[in-house]
């Protein structure tokens, strides 16, 4: 690639730069050191550095930390362009940022539409304007309309293209109708960079030259791949590791940005503290179920040892199993008690389904009473539904095996587990398996084991699905 774009003015190769997170102290001042170490993780993967940005939390940065960090960031690039984010919702202040970032030797400055108080398209033009004239340093603009409340116009974008040191844009939108509008009208005289990273590869595809992300922070190597298939017109390629990371992608853009990418990196062991006030690395800006998911795609690659998901699992005669609803394999002999069992799936999603049925007028209807009244910690009983307000019947609890310890793992009990024994309630009720007198005579309880890792719940519903219609053919002794 030569030493400039293609097309367009950008005095440096475009390619992959990660929006850099700021790694902050637990007394929430800037740690250099930290700083130091998350550049040193990424530069070998990337083609430059971007501090400042959005996801380095740059309306929380004193001006004199934003100079420090520009200044980090060009010592440790190893001679790599650094962009630098001078945005601020007044002229005045976006001049003096971007003076600071030549001083400091950024190659370029990264510049977002005036915010909190919205000027006119008019203005707007005139920000950026005056902005130009007054500093020597190449501009990429910046469309982030999430944050900014606002889109940097198209016609207005258009016009800034003749400027000499208007050089790029940066469109972290994903509204790839406005992406593939501005490629149009700007006609190659600035390059676009994407900075949404669930639309990387279609971006690219349609003219993009390069990508400035959060997430290059967690798999830079990645979106190396992705930029280079394109390049050589391998789209089968960029296609299957763009999907390999597309969750990840998904929730760092829609959980907070730096929030997100800085719970991934100290997952990883690259300490980045946390999020600077009022943002909340948890409870709040992230869920404790989407860490879990952000734990468990990094996992999967590779970025992080797969913790170990070996768990209990009722084995030996299926009577045995019912002991913790104070049902003993005697008192289900002694009581004729239907029980039946149905596994399905596979690792993450694999599923075990052991189900005991019989009169509510006995000591199944106990046990059932007894675990509505008095719940078990953590592995609450519940009553399931077809839909809202409308139970199945027999009517049925499901029990979880296995303890919920985190709001992921409780709602695929709460959700596709409910949901697919229901369904297969219903159906085993109009197949003829489930005869019609023990719609009002009888009760069941269903002790549900799911992988605490289950992820899919299309793939949980399924599984389930199938192990509940196992289990109830088996106790009903159907077809």
């Amino acid at each position: 690639m030569s030493n400039t774009s293609k097309q367009g003015k950008l005095p440096f190769a475009p390619g992959v730069f990660p929006a850099l997170v700021t790694p902050f102290d637990k007394d929430e001042e800037v740690d250099e050191s930290a700083f130091r170490g998350l550049i040193r993780h990424v530069i070998n993967d990337v083609d430059g550095l971007v501090p400042c940005g959005t996801t380095g939390e740059f309306p929380y940065l004193s001006v004199e930390e934003q100079k420090r960090l520009v200044e980090i960031a060009v010592e440790e690039s190893q001679g790599k362009p650094v962009i630098a984010g001078t945005g601020a919702p007044s002229t005045r202040q976006a001049i003096e940022l971007a003076r600071n970032a030549k001083e400091a030797g950024a190659s370029a400055c990264l510049v977002v539409t005036p915010y909190f108080l919205h000027p006119s398209d008019k203005g707007i033009y005139q920000h950026f304007y005056e902005l130009a004239q007054a500093v020597d340093i190449p501009i990429i603009l910046y469309n982030i309309p999430q944050v900014v409340d606002a889109y940097l116009p198209r016609t207005v974008v258009e016009d800034l293209a003749d400027i000499d040191n208007i050089v790029a844009l940066k469109d972290s939108s994903g509204n790839l109708t406005y992406t593939m509008e501005v490629l149009e009208m700007v006609q190659g005289r600035i390059d676009v960079f994407i900075g949404h990273d669930e639309v990387v590869l279609p971006a690219l595809a349609g003219g993009c030259s390069g990508m400035i992300l959060a997430s290059a922070n967690v798999f830079p190597e990645v979106w190396q791949r992705v930029f280079q298939a394109v390049r050589e017109g391998d789209l089968a390629t960029a296609r299957e590791w763009q999907m390999r990371v597309q969750k990840l992608a998904r929730i760092f853009c829609r959980h907070g940005g730096g929030v997100a990418v800085k719970a991934a990196l100290n997952m990883m062991g690259i300490k980045v503290g946390r999020p600077r006030r009022p943002l909340k690395p948890t409870g709040g800006a992230l869920l404790h179920e989407t860490r879990a998911e952000i734990q468990l795609e990094l996992e999967k690659l590779g970025k992080i040892e797969i913790q170990s998901s070996k768990f209990k699992v009722q084995k030996g005669a299926v009577e045995e199993r019912f002991g913790d609803v104070g049902l003993t394999a005697e008192a289900i002999r002694a009581a004729g008690l239907r029980v039946g069992t149905g596994s399905a799936g596979e690792e993450p999603e694999w599923v075990q389904l052991d189900l005991v049925a019989g009169s509510k007028a006995g000591p199944l209807g106990d046990a059932y009473a007894y675990q509505l009244t008095y719940p078990l910690h953590r592995r609450e009983a519940l009553t399931t539904i077809l839909e809202p307000n409308l139970t199945v019947r027999p009517p049925t609890l499901i029990l979880p095996a296995l303890e919920q310890k985190n709001l992921r793992q409780a709602n695929m009990i709460y959700g596709p587990t409910q949901a697919a024994v229901a369904k297969a309630i219903v159906d085993a009720l109009e197949q003829g398996v489930i005869p019609e007198a023990a719609m009002s005579e009888e009760v069941m309880i269903v002790l549900a084991t799911v992988d605490p890792k289950a992820l899919d719940r299309h793939a949980l519903y399924q599984n389930v699905y199938a192990a509940m219609s196992k289990a109830i053919k088996r106790a009903f002794g159907g077809p």
